[in-house]
């Protein structure tokens, strides 16, 4: 049985031993495919909330409505329910609504000064939840901490006919990570997940912004990578190839790295395998529910992206499944049906060579 310790402390109590939240993960992930959880925003719209409901009685000026985030202060009952049927429906891990929890993403919404709260309340609503359920059954719950891209890129310029403006710099970007990161970590997140990862560059001021932060607290912070694809041929908009992507991020040493978002199961299946033989990370993997619909709503049902990520699993291919656009709780409890019993995949340990990165990958001959 797991004894929490004190907020922000390095490691919690397991067992009779003393482990960090990164060896409590990889102990439990040798045993079998662990379940991460789906969709926050298409369950959040089901609840068809109102401006009001967003706004709640902050006192803000700017309509709110679609600010999933502020939810942790204004109505999270919503949050927490979404949170609690995940859990119910078998996920290991909970990942924080936070993916727009930034200042440059909350300037939309004129409240760049709510960030710290919203994300403290929505680690420590998380936090809660997990233990809970943690505490009925004995099974080990995460909480991740999740960062979106924001709507900016470093390695490309929004305006065509200046092709090296920036509207923002790496250490500006940093710095918002950062205080996101560090507003995470207090509400009481286990892993930082950089998630929906369309610009490596963005990427790489997460991970710096993570990596200092664990410096500055004096203890590992485990990250969490995931890149999505924005074409068949296997890159996301800054270009890279999925193996590029690994190559510019592993020194990082990322508990997972993987693919979400992104298309449907089906359409992954091939870059799923070529991390899958290159990584010795653990690879997470979770699609969107198929490919949305000419009304933009997903119709792919619970049994066929099961069926699809279960593919993967018998294949050895990965060690953490989910779902993310179009998924729901129904979908996490038949994918989480579909794997159990079937083996994770094994980590590799790949040769020493010296690997480098521009848009594609490149190994230096021994």
């Amino acid at each position: 049985m797991r004894t929490l310790l004190s907020l922000g402390d390095p490691s919690l109590r397991w067992g009779d031993g003393l482990m960090g939240t990164r060896e409590q993960f990889l102990a439990e992930a040798v045993k079998r495919i662990l379940i991460t959880d789906g969709a926050f925003g298409t369950e959040i719209q089901n609840w068809r909330l109102s401006e009001a409901d967003y706004a709640g009685s902050l006192g803000l000026t700017h309509d709110q409505k679609g600010n999933n985030d502020i939810l942790a202060l204004t109505k999270p009952e919503v949050p927490e329910a979404i949170h609690r049927a995940y859990f119910a429906a078998g996920a290991d891990i909970a990942e924080t609504n936070t993916f727009s929890a930034n200042v440059i993403s909350q300037a939309d919404y004129g409240t760049e000064h709510l960030v710290r709260d919203i994300n403290v309340e929505s680690a420590k609503l998380a936090r809660r939840v997990a233990d809970e359920f943690q505490e009925k059954d004995g099974r080990p719950r995460f909480v991740a901490g999740a960062i979106g891209p924001t709507n900016k890129t470093l390695s490309l310029s929004p305006d065509v006919n200046d092709p090296g403006y920036r509207e923002i710099d790496f250490d500006y970007l940093k710095t918002v990570y950062r205080e996101q990161v560090d507003a995470l970590v207090e509400g009481g997140v286990d892993f930082i997940l950089i998630e929906t990862v369309f610009d490596t560059l963005n990427a790489k001021a997460g991970v710096m912004a993570a990596l200092e932060a664990g410096w500055d607290l004096g203890r590992d912070l485990p990250i969490m990578l995931s890149m999505t694809l924005t074409d068949l041929s296997g890159r996301n908009l800054s270009g890279h190839t999925v193996e590029a992507f690994w190559h510019t991020v592993r020194h990082a040493k990322p508990l997972t790295i993987g693919l979400n978002c992104s298309f449907g199961a089906e359409q992954l299946r091939p870059h799923v395998k070529t991390l899958s033989e290159l990584c010795d990370a653990l690879i997470m993997v979770y699609p969107n529910a198929g490919l949305p619909n000419e009304l933009g709503e997903y119709d792919e049902q619970p049994e066929t992206t099961a069926g699809l990520v279960g593919e993967w699993a018998d294949g050895g291919q990965v060690n953490v499944l989910g779902g993310c656009c179009g998924s729901t709780p129904e979908h996490i409890a038949v994918m989480a049906e579909r794997v159990r019993g079937v083996a994770p995949r094994k980590v590799p340990v790949p040769a020493v060579r010296t690997r480098l990165a521009g848009l594609e990958p490149f190994t230096m001959a021994a």
